[in-house]
């Protein structure tokens, strides 16, 4: 176990660093941050004193690994936007994007599931249709069109939900977040589900699916030879049999969900990372970009690393494939 958790440990790293260097690579070639920070009048001595401050006169070669060390140390550079640490700036709008995510997960558990085991205990009857063909409009329909739908009905039309901003927030337990208000809650509402919408058709397909697969089992059978009903059958057996793939799938997805936010929260101006690097990529603002990218790829990694470690711990069989 303790050979498999260090080889999975050393691949991450090797992953990290490959991508350090080929985001920073790229991010650094493109344009130049003086065209954006600086007015067109400036004097060539205002542009060479930004330029020494912000050690872009330095080598490439040499810009990377002061990068490097530094990063290592926990400091990925100052923002030329904000003139404050990069990292500082990405963990101040992270709590906004995980706040998101975690709603449209919630929402799609919520609404997915449900739909999942009608399609999947009716199957090929009229609801199991109508619900597969709206989780293949949930797949396929792009997610600003989908956005904007529900920006024009919600808040155009019916005027139910505001379209925009994060609203106003309060704390609990300490932490600042859009539920401890009425005003954050409604706000929440539209960009959570339209995150959540590709969400949903994912549960309700995993779900159906799961539902068809263990009906027919043994111990369905058995549950129902012992005079159990199918309520119980349905919400306490076949639920814990196919509540582990949904939520190791989802567990996944998390992290995909906090990368691809950046459309949702750009429609809906939500203050997450999403739109800060949207911002920061217009203002070529190089230090937020890379720590950004960094700071999602770490995360994919360690939720990649623990889902690889529960299954080996519930499946030794991988252990002895991996090793």
């Amino acid at each position: 176990m303790t050979v498999f958790i260090l080889r999975r440990v050393l691949q991450a790293i090797l992953v990290l660093a490959i991508t350090s260097l080929v985001v920073f690579l790229g991010v650094y070639a493109i344009g130049d941050p003086l065209e954006i920070l600086l007015p067109a009048d400036a004097s060539m001595a205002e542009r060479a004193q930004v330029t020494a401050s912000l050690h872009l006169d330095d080598p490439l070669a040499l810009q990377y690994w002061n990068f490097i060390v530094q990063a290592l140390q926990g400091n990925f550079g100052r923002s030329f936007v904000f003139n404050r640490p990069a990292l500082e700036v990405i963990f101040e709008r992270l709590p906004a994007t995980l706040e998101l995510v975690t709603t449209s997960l919630i929402l799609s558990l919520i609404i997915g599931i449900p739909l999942g085991f009608l399609a999947g205990t009716r199957p090929r009857t009229v609801t199991d249709e109508t619900i597969m063909t709206g989780s293949i409009l949930g797949f396929s329909l792009p997610n600003f069109w989908q956005g904007m739908m529900l920006i024009m009905i919600f808040s155009v039309w019916l005027g139910w939900l505001p379209s925009t901003g994060r609203g106003d927030t309060g704390t609990i337990l300490g932490v600042r977040t859009s539920y401890a208000t009425w005003d954050g809650f409604v706000h929440l509402l539209l960009p959570a589900t339209n995150l959540a919408l590709a969400q949903i058709a994912l549960v309700i397909r995993l779900t159906r699916t799961g539902v068809q697969e263990t009906m027919p089992l043994d111990f369905v059978k058995y549950a129902r030879a012992r005079g159990i009903s199918e309520r119980r059958i349905l919400s306490v057996h076949v639920f814990k049999t196919i509540l582990i793939p949904i939520v190791t799938v989802l567990g996944i997805e998390f992290g995909s969900l906090i990368a691809f936010a950046v459309v949702t929260e750009t429609i809906f101006a939500w203050p997450g990372v999403g739109k800060l690097i949207i911002d920061s990529i217009n203002m070529l603002d190089r230090p937020i970009v890379v720590a950004y990218i960094l700071v999602i790829v770490s995360m994919f990694i360690v939720i990649n690393l623990v889902v690889d470690v529960l299954y080996s711990l519930l499946d030794p069989r991988i252990r002895s494939r991996a090793s």
